[in-house]
């Protein structure tokens, strides 16, 4: 059985749309379509139900799906082990937006310059998603916000960056304080199912201000750039550079706040802990943070 057959299925399963796996594991749908059906002839079942654009596994499909990723994953892990403790392998990593360009590209660059035999997988999404995926092992390793909770003892964390708040206003808005400017102004926030968005809404709650809340985002570029818009103001983390192109804001810190930060999580040990070891070796020099 061909391990790029199962990865298919499994990426299909999880984006629930042929097109968009094809987009992740950068192949046209009909060849995705093509492995598809090669499998399904395999086992004799059909895997997917397709309903529009999107699909979903079938019970045959469901049965398979959890065992499906074991063999991925240990096909993944003897190439690793194969290297006999030097750092080679896919290594499957998480960003958040920010880190993912600002942060992890000098990062990966600097590795890939020391390691060419590692290969690389970068999943995007939220602190919260990426936290829970490297914790049950589905990821290597990710640069996230630091949670608010200890992490277990099978995970190793590393700070990387420290992001006060600041407050954003447009070039046009009054040249009034932060407090004063927020309570007069429609109030922009960051989404406090992040957990930054939550340092933002405890720096809110411990200075007692009222906000004109008209507008929650998960996206703080989307909010930087709405403020430059003049559509209302916002507290956010001051992130890692680029900002988006092109806006001009009023910027500044406010102090009596926590900062928000960001690091690397990772798993201790693993198939691949060479290649996360690298990982981290290569945070820690491009930081300029002591090993």
């Amino acid at each position: 059985m061909d391990i790029r057959f199962l990865e298919t299925f499994i990426t299909i399963a999880d984006c629930g749309s042929i097109a968009q796996a094809a987009r992740r594991l950068n192949r046209t749908p009909a060849a995705l379509a093509q492995r598809l059906r090669a499998l399904e002839q395999e086992l004799g079942h059909r895997l997917v139900l397709r309903s529009g654009r999107t699909v979903q596994p079938t019970a045959e499909g469901q049965a398979i799906l959890d065992h499906a990723r074991v063999l991925v994953q240990g096909a993944r892990d003897l190439q690793a082990l194969a290297a006999n403790g030097v750092p080679a392998g896919q290594l499957r990593l998480g960003a958040t937006a920010t880190s993912l360009t600002g942060l992890l590209p000098g990062v990966i660059t600097r590795l890939a310059a020391d390691h060419p035999s590692i290969e690389y997988f970068v999943q995007p999404g939220s602190s919260v998603d990426l936290y829970h995926r490297v914790v049950a092992g589905q990821l290597d390793a990710a640069i996230i916000v630091k949670p608010q909770f200890s992490i277990p003892k099978s995970t190793d964390w590393l700070t990387i960056r420290d992001e006060p708040l600041v407050f954003i206003a447009s070039k046009s808005a009054p040249d009034l304080d932060p407090h004063s400017l927020i309570a007069q102004s429609r109030f922009i926030r960051y989404d406090r199912n992040q957990w930054g968005g939550q340092i933002v809404d405890r720096y809110i709650r411990d200075h007692g201000l009222a906000v004109q809340e008209w507008l929650e985002l998960d996206a703080l570029d989307a909010i930087a750039a709405m403020v430059d818009r003049g559509l209302g103001v916002a507290i956010v983390p001051d992130w890692a550079p680029p900002w988006p192109a092109e806006i001009k804001l009023r910027k500044q810190v406010l102090l009596g706040g926590e900062a928000r930060q960001t690091g690397v999580i990772w798993q201790r040990s693993g198939a691949r802990h060479p290649a996360v070891s690298a990982f981290v070796r290569a945070c820690q020099t491009v930081f300029g943070l002591a090993p």
